[in-house]
């Protein structure tokens, strides 16, 4: 992640006036300046439409005013920099999800997972590290699982514990799927049959040792190879099946 494009003097004059205080307990008691249109929605949502377009690198403060009109040092009045405006940006995403009606923990945690996958294909920048910033309406999402999980029998550590699985699944399955889109898009291919036409050259020089008899048989026999929704719903419905016998629910 780049660093902080803000002088060390200005951060620690804002640290000693905030008190320790967090991002969201500064701007939950921040009065709006006089004539400004300037505004933290309007900042992370300038801020996500770069990072879609062209990858979080390239969300970097000047560019943000650039992109919002304003002088370079106006954002700097709601957050400190680039890792806060990030948990801005994540927020900002979180807040446009929608959060399924409780219908059953299992039915929630499935529409709730299909969802995420959909929100982070949407803003890929967020597979890594954006991913544990914690912010207010990423918390709706515990929230509601947990408020789900509740009169199951479980407790309170099974049931972060059940969270946490679903959760690990969706982000591995996601950032993976992410991995190869990106790396399709660097060598310009268009679909999984162009993919395998360019690793073929690998693919062919390791499968002739021999030594992995049963992926190649995968490779002549699968049709669902580049069916990824088909491959995330399966493995997550492995998952609950598996929640589902241990924790007995």
């Amino acid at each position: 992640m780049p660093a902080q494009e803000r002088p060390a003097k200005q951060g620690e004059k804002e640290g000693k006036e905030g008190g320790g205080a967090t991002l969201w307990e500064r701007l939950e008691r921040q009065a709006a300046a006089p004539r400004s249109t300037l505004s933290p929605h309007r900042i992370a949502a300038s801020a996500v439409r770069v990072a879609d377009a062209e990858g979080l690198d390239a969300v970097t403060m000047r560019r943000l005013a650039t992109e919002l009109g304003v002088a370079p040092m106006a954002a700097y009045r709601y957050v400190s920099g680039k890792d806060e405006l990030i948990e801005l940006m994540v927020d900002f995403v979180y807040g446009e999800l929608a959060l399924p009606e409780e219908t059953g923990w299992r039915e929630t945690m499935r529409t709730l997972a299909l969802r995420l996958r959909a929100m982070v294909l949407q803003h890929p920048w967020m597979a890594g590290t954006a991913v544990f910033a914690l912010t207010p309406h990423q918390l709706t999402v515990p929230e509601r699982v947990l408020a789900t999980l509740r009169g199951q029998g479980l407790g309170a550590d099974a049931m972060m514990a059940v969270f946490r699985t679903v959760s690990a699944y969706v982000h591995g399955a996601v950032d993976s799927e992410i991995a190869l889109l990106r790396l399709m898009q660097e060598r310009g291919w268009s679909d999984g049959d162009d993919t395998r036409a360019g690793l073929a050259p690998q693919m062919s020089s390791v499968m002739r040792t021999g030594r992995y008899p049963a992926y190649e048989a995968y490779m002549r026999e699968a049709t669902r190879k580049d069916d990824m929704t088909w491959q995330f719903e399966t493995g997550l419905d492995c998952v609950l099946d598996g929640i589902a016998t241990r924790m007995g629910i």
